[in-house]
């Protein structure tokens, strides 16, 4: 019985270059490196962060490299080199061109396998190569986010004062420089009656423009570099979203103090109670039951809108129409009014 000749093997060594950083191979490649070693090396170093990304940060490499997804990408740098590949190239020359010399042969398969390597590298841009590198940086950090005070009290001991101070110096600069650049700062800088209108999309535009261009800058970080030089009242919300509010909160001076804001919605949450309940209106047992689901909504998603209602845990609850059965013709104010009262 015989058996099927190919060169190609999945054995191939791919790191080539163990000493040289991820953002050195970028770098080659974006100047016009296209040797074997290289090639191959950062297709390991891909393989590797795939592993960490999340999913919307793989959603984000697609975006970048209009369409192909970080396996996409790798295949395409692996089959640069593979045997098969110049095999195939080979072979369809050979069929495009019968009876053509061995020379004129080999020096198409040479331009097509260049063309091939040419594509390959063509994906990684100034902007891909920069994101690639952050998102590296990110998933670096050692943040253990269920024994979390621990570990990162642990890390802070050995950091100076000076560093915390540079740590907050570095973030409050950045959000005070791209508070013209994205809605929700602009929102808490300069148009506090907007606060009522900020989304969970809004926040995360936030957080998502921080990791990519300040990954350093994590919340839980910066919260901890607070923590080094004044009083906090409370841990670092495990949230992110949460953690930057209150951070932003307190370096535009909304908050004298830093504070959760899951705690800041709570204390806001129980006045504007107390100044309904003081009145001639009283909220019964099962209207304070939706009032607590609203503030609990607000508190991770900072907003709270119609449409929301139709969605858990209120839809199990009977949605937007129990709770017109509850507050009537209030029910638009009375989401109006949280809205604003709580993110004041």
């Amino acid at each position: 019985m015989g058996t099927i000749k190919s060169k190609k093997t999945d054995s191939r060594p791919l790191e080539r270059k163990p000493g040289v950083p991820l953002k050195d191979l970028l770098g080659a490649v974006a100047m016009g490196g296209q040797d074997e070693d290289l090639f191959t090396s950062l297709a390991n170093r891909l393989i590797r962060l795939e592993k960490q990304l999340t999913e919307d940060e793989k959603e984000k490499f697609t975006e970048l490299t209009k369409g192909k997804s970080i396996n996409h990408t790798v295949k395409a740098l692996l089959n640069c080199y593979d045997p098969d590949t110049a095999e195939t190239v080979k072979t369809k020359i050979e069929n495009e061109n019968p009876g053509a010399a061995p020379a004129i042969i080999e020096k198409e398969v040479k331009k097509q396998l260049e063309k091939i390597r040419g594509e390959a590298a063509s994906t990684f841009t100034g902007e891909l190569n920069e994101y690639i590198e952050n998102v590296r940086k990110v998933h670096e950090q050692i943040i253990d986010t269920v024994n979390q005070d621990k570990l990162l009290k642990a890390e802070w001991d050995s950091f100076s004062i000076e560093k915390a101070e540079e740590v907050v110096k570095d973030f409050s600069e950045y959000i005070e420089a791209n508070k013209d650049e994205i809605t929700a700062l602009s929102i808490f800088y300069d148009q506090p009656y907007r606060r009522r209108e900020l989304t969970f999309k809004m926040i995360k535009e936030v957080l998502e423009k921080l990791k990519l261009e300040k990954p350093l800058l994590a919340p839980h970080y910066v919260w901890e570099a607070y923590a080094q030089l004044e009083e906090v009242k409370g841990n670092s919300p495990k949230n992110d979203l949460v953690a930057l509010v209150s951070l932003v909160r307190r370096v535009t001076g909304i908050d004298q103090q830093l504070t959760p804001y899951n705690k800041t919605v709570d204390k806001n949450f129980q006045n504007w109670v107390f100044g309904k309940q003081a009145g001639p209106l009283k909220f019964s047992e099962e209207q304070m039951h939706w009032l607590r689901m609203l503030k609990d909504h607000i508190m991770t998603s900072f907003h709270v809108g119609m449409d929301d209602l139709d969605y858990t845990p209120f839809d199990a609850q009977g949605g937007r129409g129990k709770m017109y059965q509850l507050f009537g013709d209030t029910m638009n104010e009375i989401l109006d009014e949280l809205n604003e009262k709580l993110a004041a």
